[in-house]
């Protein structure tokens, strides 16, 4: 299959992406072993520089065996969050510690109405207590499953790198993504049938990242409008695959990053896709879509074309975290459109492409 061809080219050629977030990663790791000359070959080149940098700030010392963090609390910061402390998931009852979800995902999974799964086990949340960070739950069998939605708006602050593709262009930059979670809907377990949807009072979360987004031209857009395709819904689609294979390119989970698409979105003032890095300050996988674009992309289009449904699924264009409910989606108008944009890319390694999807 074309998807397990690219799997195995793909993998051959990850690379670790870590550059960027080394100053926190390096005191993590020197709180658990000393951290070694040899370590500074994983962390890639610019670690020495680094390292340097925190001995003399004072968060690592350098001992016989190595490096060690000064800061107590380095590693209960964790390598995955941002930082903060996670929130504990207790059950109201009995106090008992069920778990404990990192804090940009509280909001999400852990909201008041929600019904949170844990090891098999359904759990009613009834308090979310931020300040405290603390979601206070009572075990339950409702019978419904619940999915949060959000709104997610994204502004350029700066361009690091671009690349031209003919009429379309491919960038990398600082962003800063705002996300608010505004409501919650509720679906029956066994037929997944709506039963209505609660609003929210959150607060949005503001991160400063990275992102790599691409574009195509007015002229290209109005030549796919006037072809059949649903603009917004191939933006949709093809950032929803894009996210999916990314991890493909960079040593990520699809939950490490995010996007946001428009037929036209007011920082660019074109068709839009942007692919950021869910962690403050990024964390080198957006840069490593960049650098991968040609390849990352060619894949994208040749795992939405290869598959076998009829209008999307969750193998090719839906999400698991999408807070729009996946909608709008229109996996011909991705293909349309990645074929657009590809049209004047560099030539990467890559299988034979299957035909075009008929619209």
């Amino acid at each position: 299959m074309v998807a397990s061809a690219w799997a195995s080219s793909a993998l051959s050629r990850c690379a670790t992406a870590v550059d960027t977030p080394l100053a926190s990663a390096e005191p993590a790791a020197g709180a658990e072993l000393a951290l070694t000359e040899q370590d500074l070959d994983i962390f890639g080149p610019a670690a020495r520089a680094v390292v340097d940098d925190l001995t003399r700030s004072g968060r690592l010392r350098r001992r016989a065996a190595g490096w060690y963090s000064m800061r107590r609390n380095a590693a209960a910061a964790g390598l995955r969050g941002a930082g903060l402390a996670p929130v504990r998931v207790v059950e109201e009852a009995t106090g008992r510690l069920v778990g404990t979800v990192d804090e940009p995902s509280a909001h999400l999974i852990v909201h008041e109405g929600a019904i949170y799964l844990h090891q098999g086990d359904s759990y009613l949340v009834a308090t979310l207590d931020l300040d405290d960070r603390v979601a206070l739950v009572e075990p339950c069998e409702p019978g419904y499953t619940t999915a949060a939605r959000d709104v997610t708006e994204i502004e350029v602050s700066g361009e690091l790198r671009r690349a031209t593709w003919g009429q379309a262009e491919v960038r990398f930059g600082d962003v800063q993504v705002t996300r608010q979670v505004v409501s919650f809907s509720k679906r029956r377990a066994d037929t997944g049938a709506a039963l209505g949807e609660t609003p929210l009072d959150l607060p949005p979360r503001h991160l400063l990242t990275r992102a790599v987004w691409w574009t195509v031209s007015a002229d290209q857009a109005d030549a796919l409008t006037a072809a059949g395709v649903d603009l917004g819904g191939a933006a949709h689609a093809a950032e929803h695959a894009s996210i999916g294979l990314l991890p493909l390119f960079a040593t990520c989970d699809r939950w490490d990053i995010g996007g946001v698409s428009a037929a036209r979105h007011p920082a660019t003032g074109a068709l839009t896709v942007f692919v950021y890095d869910g962690h403050d300050g990024g964390a080198g996988f957006a840069e490593r879509g960049f650098t991968a674009a040609a390849d990352w992309l060619s894949a994208t289009r040749q795992a939405i074309a290869s598959c076998d449904c009829e209008a999307g699924c969750p193998s090719c264009v839906q999400s698991p975290k999408c807070g729009n409910a996946n909608h709008p989606l229109s996996k011909r108008g991705a293909v349309a459109l990645l074929d657009t944009l590809l049209a004047g890319s560099p030539d990467p390694l890559r299988p034979q492409m299957p035909g075009r999807l008929q619209m």
